[in-house]
């Protein structure tokens, strides 16, 4: 017996050593913080109300799209109630705590979202812009068109969510000058702001995409029954609010 026990004392030695490195290994885990997003944009801080700065204009951005029937969420980089109220709409249409503080489960949310350029995962700067790849061209500077088309992006990934999650066929959005004239654009197109997308019929009806997009953020919504919409619906940012779809009930 003392013979089999001193035998035994490496092996349990051993075993001791696994299992202390397994723990100190799972607890490094366990307390790491989130992953970083990827090649866009990470949080460091949980967000509430009375916060400012880059960070929530940054998360503004993102849940621009929950705003409430008829809203537009200003992005003024400032935590205000409006802020807390779209978070809590994010945070409810993916299953998390509606609280309306935007801390660890709300960014990870964003990061499975978000591509390496910031655009959501289901939609990108080349289906926002076939006119040219550098955005120059419009009524408003290159950086400006694409950072509104960026804005754009989100709101169709709200508006995506809405509607279960099928594919939104994306069939014009930014236009310069040259490009907006050769498909007959009007002059005071939002197109040239690149914050106007027209969506084409496909998973949801061109009437459904209108009714719904009145939910995320869109100031203009223009479908069929509308002069020159009945083959899409079109949705912008314009400074006030203008809805017309009369086919639709709007």
């Amino acid at each position: 017996m003392p013979r089999s026990t001193a035998q035994s004392r490496p092996v349990r030695l051993l075993l001791s050593f696994v299992m202390l490195l397994s723990s100190v290994v799972l607890g490094v885990l366990a307390t790491a913080g989130p992953a970083q997003a990827d090649a866009c944009y990470t949080w460091s801080r949980t967000l509430s109300q009375g916060a400012s700065g880059a960070d929530v204009t940054a998360l503004q951005i993102r849940v621009a799209g929950y705003p409430g029937y008829g809203g537009v969420l200003a992005i003024d980089g400032s935590y205000g109630p409006a802020t807390a109220a779209a978070v809590k709409r994010f945070q409810s249409a993916y299953g998390l705590a509606a609280d309306g503080v935007a801390g660890p489960a709300t960014f990870s949310k964003i990061y499975a979202l978000q591509d390496d350029d910031c655009t959501p995962a289901h939609f990108s700067y080349a289906e926002l812009n076939t006119c040219n790849t550098t955005w120059a061209g419009g009524a408003v500077s290159a950086a400006t068109a694409k950072s509104n088309a960026l804005r754009t992006m989100w709101k169709l990934e709200a508006l995506r969510h809405a509607l279960g999650d099928a594919p939104i066929r994306v069939t014009s959005g930014f236009r310069s000058t040259a490009c907006n004239a050769a498909v007959g654009g009007a002059s005071t197109s939002r197109h040239l702001y690149g914050d106007a997308a027209d969506l084409g019929a496909g998973s949801h009806s061109l009437c459904t995409l209108a009714q719904q997009a009145r939910n995320h953020g869109f100031n203009g919504i223009l479908g069929p029954g509308y002069p020159d919409h009945n083959d899409h619906t079109h949705v912008d940012h314009r400074p006030s609010r203008y809805w017309s779809a009369p086919n639709c009930g709007i």
